[in-house]
């Protein structure tokens, strides 16, 4: 058994143990469409386990953007090994974290059901950063949308609003854990290229013309079924309590019913209690629960 670089030539082998292993860890990464895409480069460090036949029976592989570079960690794309063995975890650690030096710190989540990556991973010295929870809503009847004197609402308007865009996420979670790093307006430009993207899924909301909240629904797919993706959901601290989160959560499902879609789902932080009640008063069932784990340098 040993680890080593995963290689060109090997992508598509490492592609197809990340789609055999992805319903046992978190797959933010790892949808067909990123497979696809991925290559080997600084942005994607990435070693395989391989076995004496030469067959991948671990992988370790980081997201290492712009984004999570500027906010001095990187994300676990992959850590997972089919050996339940620590010494392979142990190896795999070691040869992704040559490739951190300028960072403070790596990170994953880990379905809680995953008992023994859990084990694996804390016996590495991870320790516990937050919980998060999945919810899903079904197809069910949608309250009407009234948007209070003074308010608009529209979508997105490329070359206009990815400056707007940034500000109201950046202002509304700039405490919130996980999403401390703001984004920049190439940021919103990424999310209107990805292959998730919906026409009129990004939509934001101005209050006498001042831009104060924020909302997308993306496609995405869940138990192999078509699901809109709801996130972020965001609204500047100034205006937080006033019921506008509610707005912009009901005028995204009435765009998700109109595009076809029977469920939407979200994801939302353990400790956000706020957002949880809200969310499950319109309707959403928590489905799933997954921990974060961080290591630092």
């Amino acid at each position: 058994m040993k680890v080593i670089a995963l290689e060109k030539a090997r992508v598509h082998d490492f592609a197809a143990y990340c789609r055999k292993h992805r319903d046992e860890v978190d797959d933010s990464y790892l949808y067909d469409f990123e497979l696809r895409d991925f290559q080997v480069d600084d942005e994607n460090p990435t070693y395989i386990l391989i076995n004496q036949q030469d067959d991948i029976v671990g992988a370790a592989s980081l997201v290492m953007d712009d984004y999570h570079k500027r906010g001095k960690r990187a994300r676990f794309r992959i850590f997972h090994s089919e050996v339940e063995d620590i010494q392979c975890y142990q190896q795999l650690l070691q040869a992704v974290l040559e490739h951190t030096t300028d960072l403070n710190k790596v990170f994953l989540f880990i379905p809680v059901f995953n008992k023994v990556l859990i084990e694996m991973t804390e016996g590495l010295k991870f320790t516990i950063e937050r919980y998060a929870f999945l919810l899903v809503r079904e197809d069910l009847a949608l309250p009407e949308v009234k948007l209070p004197e003074g308010y608009e609402l529209r979508s997105f308007q490329r070359g206009q609003d990815e400056e707007n865009w940034s500000t109201v996420r950046n202002t509304a979670f700039a405490t919130l854990r996980g999403s401390e790093t703001p984004i920049i307006t190439e940021g919103v430009t990424k999310l209107l290229q990805d292959e998730d993207y919906l026409e009129g899924g990004m939509m934001l909301l101005f209050h006498q013309g001042k831009p104060v909240g924020v909302i997308r629904g993306a496609d995405d797919e869940y138990e192999n079924s078509p699901i809109m993706n709801i996130g972020p959901v965001a609204v500047t601290p100034e205006y937080q309590g006033r019921g506008l989160g509610r707005i912009l959560l009901r005028a995204v499902l009435h765009f998700a019913k109109e595009k076809g879609y029977r469920r939407t789902i979200l994801s939302v932080n353990g400790e956000n209690d706020r957002a949880q009640s809200l969310y499950i008063q319109e309707g959403f069932k928590q489905v799933e629960a997954v921990v974060c784990y961080h290591y630092f340098l």
